[in-house]
Formats: C-alpha cells, structure tokens, sequence
C-alpha cells in the first residue's frame, strides 16, 4: 500500500513540475545551442532527421511537448517505472540540463523541417 501511494505521489509530483516550468517561454536559440553543445547529432544526425543507425529516432519536427517528456524521463531514469526511461547515454546528456533547458531543446527540434508523418 505505502509503495502504492509513494508512486500516486511520484506521479503527480511529475506532473505538477511539468505544469509549473510550462509558464517558462522556449528559447530556440539556447535550444539550439545545448544540441551543439551536448553534440546530439553524433546519433540523431546532424540535422536530428537522419539518425546514424536505425535504432536512434528521427526528432526533427517532433512535438516539443513528447521532447520535454521523453529528455525529463531520462532524468528520472528507470527507478521510476512509470515515467523514467533506461538509456545510459540518454541519461548521462540530461542529467545536468534544467526543465527550462529541456524545453529549450524542445521547441528547437520542434522548429526543425522533419519527415515524421502525421496521421489524419
């Protein structure tokens, strides 16, 4: 029950911190910057839209929002089943990065030209 409940409280910690750092407006620019910086294209491609190998995803034109998601999962890491994402090189280039920063780097991948259809 107590392991019940410290994840009910995990969750909406999560979700209020999301919620809060959402007033927070992207900067592209620092977005684009910490990509350079945190040398995303050495699997991502250097235009985040031809990953070097199939198993690395395509993000350019992603929505900001599954970024944010996905970048603040790998910072969880996989102790947290219900949001946390096991990658160790994923986790090792966010640890250091703010929500401000995550999101940053999400409105900038959104504003790339990508090929990711959308179904209607």
């Amino acid at each position: 029950m107590n392991q019940r409940i410290s994840k009910i409280a995990a969750t909406a910690a999560f979700i209020l911190a999301g919620v809060s750092a959402g007033a927070h407006a992207a900067d592209i620019d620092n977005g684009k910057n910490l990509v350079t910086t945190h040398n995303c294209s050495a699997c991502h491609g250097a235009t985040l839209n031809n990953p070097v190998s199939p198993e690395y995803p395509k993000l350019a034109g992603q929505f900001n929002d599954y970024i944010f998601f996905a970048l603040r999962s790998y910072q969880v890491g996989g102790g947290n089943p219900l949001f946390g994402r096991n990658n160790a090189i994923m986790a090792a280039q966010v640890q250091g990065l703010s929500e401000s920063d995550l999101r940053d780097i999400a409105a900038y991948i959104q504003s790339l030209p990508g090929d990711l259809v959308q179904k209607k």
